[in-house]
């Protein structure tokens, strides 16, 4: 089951690229903004619980579709870029098990703990 999910975010990931190519940008600009999400991270730096929130409102796949799709009917070619980096950078943390956070700790994702099991 975890390679059929993993595969799933790979074809995710595929069509964020195809979609970031329908737009005017250069291709360095999608390399350069890839990590961009992970800016949500600085809320570890209070504490658990709103850096689990911060991470999470940027590794959201739903607000990164509000905000492509408000990017396509507005006409603001930014707010799509936004939403297609965002998008894809989901789906390679997602394929790498990187998943939504728990307040426990950064460690603890919806796809499991992330990184050396204990014991």
């Amino acid at each position: 089951m975890k390679a059929l999910l993993q595969l799933e975010e790979v074809g995710l990931l595929v069509l964020g690229i195809v979609l970031y190519l329908l737009l005017s940008y250069p291709i360095w600009l999608f390399f350069a903004l890839l990590l961009a999400p992970d800016i949500g991270m600085l809320g570890y730096l209070l504490n658990d619980r709103v850096g689990a929130w911060s991470y999470n409102f940027f590794h959201h796949r739903g607000v990164a579709i509000v905000v492509y799709l408000s990017g396509m009917f507005s006409g603001i070619e930014e707010l799509q870029l936004a939403g297609i980096i965002v998008f894809t950078h989901i789906a390679i943390d997602r394929a790498l098990g990187y998943g939504l956070k728990y307040e426990k700790g950064f460690k603890f994702t919806h796809l499991g703990r992330v990184g050396k099991k204990d014991g």
